[in-house]
């Protein structure tokens, strides 16, 4: 298992699949605590690369693909299953099951760290520590509560998403990355381009409405919030908001750089925070 692929079968809906495999779940590393990561919106599990020198000495570091990622065959998306994040929670706590893991710490970034928050509300005795890069409860304003969009804002971006999925990433993928790395940009495009553009609109629509400001509360394994100092995506005070909600012990670690996706443009800002973040 551990530098390649795992293999195992799950039961979803009444159908045998292999899970381990379509969603492409590696293990690679030589220490002797499990740690999972878990991919964003628009990329696949690659974008991790840059950071896993950081991480495989003192872990076996578990890698996946979200299923509506461009690396995964798009049969394998369900529509009528991925209306909220409950069904990729249910993928993470399979993989987890299937590979026989009992305890691991998480990191996951934008969507994804809510998706770790639900599975740890669903079962904290998985998860010694939640990493949440670049995390949001909700993206849209509301009331006092400042997510970073309004709803018109949101519209125009999912109407442009479904005019001209090209034309749209490649005006996101800059603004996601914030620094001046046109190397970062390529590759985040390039996860992008993958992704089936019906799939893509469909979840950015999932994901921008959904809300997790009420469940918050309920999570009680500790948490390290990590956030760049300028985040198109993200306002800093969703920071300071997830830190003062989360019902465990919370901290958050402010990058001195821009962008979205720190583990592509700024792994060496990033690497040694999610080193310290894991041992304290």
């Amino acid at each position: 298992m551990v530098g390649g692929h795992a293999n195992t079968t799950t039961s979803t809906n009444g159908r045998t699949i292999k899970l381990l495999e379509i969603l492409n779940v590696r293990v690679v590393g030589n220490g002797d605590r499990f740690l999972i990561l878990s991919h964003g919106f628009g990329t696949d599990q690659s974008a991790w690369q840059r950071i896993l020198p950081f991480l495989t000495r003192d872990y076996k570091v578990i890698l996946y693909d979200l299923v509506c990622a461009g690396s995964v065959n798009p049969d394998h998306f369900h529509f009528d299953r991925y209306t909220t994040l409950d069904a990729f929670v249910d993928d993470l706590l399979a993989i987890l099951d299937a590979l026989r893991i009992h305890r691991c710490a998480f990191i996951g970034h934008s969507f994804s760290a809510m998706i770790g928050i639900l599975a740890a509300i669903r079962r904290p005795e998985l998860f010694s520590k939640l990493i949440l890069v670049g995390a949001s409860p909700r993206f849209l304003n509301d009331g006092d509560y400042h997510g970073g969009f309004n709803r018109e804002e949101i519209e125009r971006v999912l109407a442009a998403m479904k005019a001209n999925y090209e034309a749209w990433a490649m005006g996101y993928a800059p603004l996601a990355v914030g620094s001046d790395v046109p190397a970062v940009v390529r590759e985040f495009s390039r996860t992008l381009f993958n992704m089936r553009p019906d799939i893509s609109l469909f979840v950015a629509r999932t994901v921008f409405n959904s809300d997790l400001r009420g469940v918050l509360e309920l999570v009680c394994t500790p948490c390290v919030i990590v956030q760049t100092a300028r985040d198109v995506s993200v306002p800093m005070s969703v920071a300071a908001y997830l830190r003062d909600h989360l019902g465990g012990r919370s901290t958050v670690e402010i990058l001195p750089t821009e962008g979205h996706l720190p583990h592509l443009s700024a792994p060496q800002l990033l690497g040694p925070v999610l080193r310290r973040a894991l041992t304290r």
